[in-house]
């Protein structure tokens, strides 16, 4: 029998005894004593893994500490506090960062918080598992990614996830973020749609009446934002859409990543009537569709709860609070 193991990401359990020191158990935690241990950006950090259900290490650094060694030793003690949870993919080639999810701890807390029981959350004991094992996975971190690099490189002062947008649009539409970029002079409101590829352009198409409809029920205008995998899915999803988006009069610009950054000029409106001289950044794209009206308002009537949840639901900032507050 051989000795050696096919799978590449095998470590033999003697070896991994040797190679990595001993780490403590996770022990139950009082609510009680565990809220004096944790700090308005722990409190954050429980919503937003509640609210976008998977964030890498590298998107939490980015939104809330100044560097990784500060961010990996206050994880790891959200993650014996039982807080967080986390798991490590297998990469064919290199080292995935670790991704973490809500755990048992930080699901209670919030749950105690808002004064209801832990089922109420939707918090459940394989969450992590499930999550980690998820064929959606990679589009889930990819949309993620995205928004915390707006949030980081620009303003972004509202940022909801799928769930979110169900909850307050499903009847019309079920994108996968909504999101505010900019100041108050120059809001770019927009929907999001992540494209992988892995799924025809007539289902996309499909969408767009969705848009439509919900801007004449409800009296707004908010852009459609498409951002795909290759530059070539971009060129077909623009050929494809060109006529419906026109003929819908709805704003609506797409992107791919192997030509910019998108915090930069990357994003090129889709119209019949002219083609721009140039991709646009996000200030450039309010600039180009005036009249914009945000589907979300201090005037949205939202619902007091989640339709998978019974969590009181409210808008999470993408940054944490300032120290003191």
């Amino acid at each position: 029998m051989p000795t050696t193991s096919p799978n590449p990401g095998y470590v033999p359990r003697a070896a991994a005894r040797r190679r990595r020191p001993a780490q403590p158990a996770r022990a139950r935690t009082d609510l009680a004593q565990l809220a004096t241990r944790l700090t308005p950006r722990d409190l954050w950090l429980a919503e937003m893994l509640h609210e976008h259900k998977v964030l890498t290490s590298h998107h939490i650094t980015d939104l809330a500490f100044t560097g990784h060694r500060t961010a990996n030793r206050r994880l790891r003690e959200l993650y014996f506090m039982g807080v967080v949870d986390s798991f490590r993919p297998l990469r064919q080639s290199g080292s995935a960062p670790e991704h973490y999810t809500l755990g048992k701890a930080g699901a209670e807390l919030l749950a105690a918080r808002a004064g209801v029981d832990l089922p109420a959350t939707g918090w459940r004991k394989d969450a992590c598992a499930r999550i980690a094992f998820s064929p959606t996975l990679d589009h889930a971190l990819g949309i993620n990614t995205l928004l915390t690099r707006l949030a980081t490189e620009g303003h972004l002062p509202i940022w909801l996830s799928e769930r979110s947008a169900t909850r307050l649009w499903g009847d019309w539409i079920r994108p996968d973020a909504y999101a505010h970029h900019g100041d108050e002079t120059q809001p770019l409101p927009f929907f999001l749609e992540y494209d992988t590829g892995s799924y025809n352009l007539a289902r996309l198409e499909a969408k767009l009446p969705g848009y439509a409809a919900l801007a004449a029920t409800t009296g707004t205008r908010t852009p459609l934002l498409i951002h795909t995998g290759t530059a070539r899915r971009e060129a077909a999803l623009r050929q494809r859409l060109a006529e419906t988006a026109d003929r819908l009069d709805l704003p609506l610009a797409t992107a791919n990543p192997q030509l910019s950054d998108p915090t930069g000029p990357a994003w090129l409106p889709l119209t019949l009537t002219h083609t721009p001289t140039g991709r646009l950044s996000l200030p450039q794209l309010a600039a180009h569709w005036p009249g914009l009206v945000p589907a979300l308002t201090p005037e949205t009537v939202m619902p007091t709860t989640s339709r998978s949840t019974a969590l009181p639901w409210r808008p999470i900032p993408p940054q944490p609070p300032a120290p003191g507050h």
